[in-house]
């Protein structure tokens, strides 16, 4: 069985009206990649380093699944919305399903 891999995304915003239609574009890509939000902005707490103002985590069903979605021309076409709206850090990283602390 293949591990979940996600994207993890931390967004400062400088023009909220062209950022919504990044979002208003972003679906049919998270769809085709089956892609699920596990976290989409809401109150945060930053105790440790540098924070931006927006963080989202977007869980897809495997790695290359998630790179894949990235490189689609259904997400490229939504960033060109994104672009000039806001600056984005996005980590596209493999799940882990070994020990955890007992």
């Amino acid at each position: 069985m293949s591990k979940k891999a996600y994207w993890i995304v931390r967004v400062e915003v400088t023009d909220m009206d062209a950022y919504k239609n990044y979002a208003a574009n972003n679906g049919p890509a998270f769809a085709k990649y089956g892609a699920r939000f596990l976290v989409r902005g809401g109150p945060f707490e930053n105790p440790e380093g540098g924070a931006k103002s927006r963080n989202v985590v977007i869980e897809f069903p495997d790695y290359e699944k998630a790179v894949a979605c990235f490189h689609s021309p259904e997400y490229q076409h939504a960033v060109s919305f994104r672009k000039g709206a806001a600056l984005a850090d996005i980590v596209i990283i493999e799940g882990y399903d070994g020990p955890q602390p007992a």
